[in-house]
């Protein structure tokens, strides 16, 4: 769990080292803008975007009972950011698997990438998709799909 959060701490203490120099140099308003990309940046990269997780097994029960694609994912990978933030309001509808909490959904994870703890990993009808394009995983969530 600590794992998840030391990206985001660091750019936080940094931005705040930094927006503290500005500040002693008499500029606050470069200070304060410092200070809030810092902390965007560091929500961005903190488990808080994503919605909550759920072991490997019970979102693979889940996605048999109900359809749902899986995504595997960590905290600080940019590939997931950018699928979460594409996925928008969709995204609530998937089983999320955090690989940093869930050594079952790691083990998965490298099963499927030859070995390698690729993320987003999606699984879709028991078949991994890794990394895949975030339209085509809103396309699994129609009811045609």
């Amino acid at each position: 769990m600590m794992r998840a959060w030391i990206l985001p701490v660091l750019l936080v203490l940094s931005g705040s080292a930094l927006a503290t120099g500005q500040i002693f140099k008499g500029n606050p308003g470069t200070a304060a803008a410092l200070l809030l990309a810092f902390l965007a940046f560091a929500g961005l990269n903190s488990p808080l975007i994503f919605p909550r997780s759920i072991g490997a097994r019970e979102a693979q029960r889940r996605s048999a009972v109900d359809g749902r694609p899986v995504v595997f994912w960590r905290p600080g990978c940019t590939y997931c950011v950018r699928l979460r933030i594409r996925l928008g309001r969709s995204a609530r509808r998937l089983h999320w698997v955090d690989i940093w909490r869930d050594p079952a959904g790691a083990a998965m994870v490298r099963a499927a990438n030859d070995g390698n703890e690729t993320v987003p990993t999606v699984l879709v009808a028991g078949r991994p998709h890794t990394n895949p394009d975030p339209e085509w995983v809103r396309e699994q969530l129609s009811p045609s799909a």
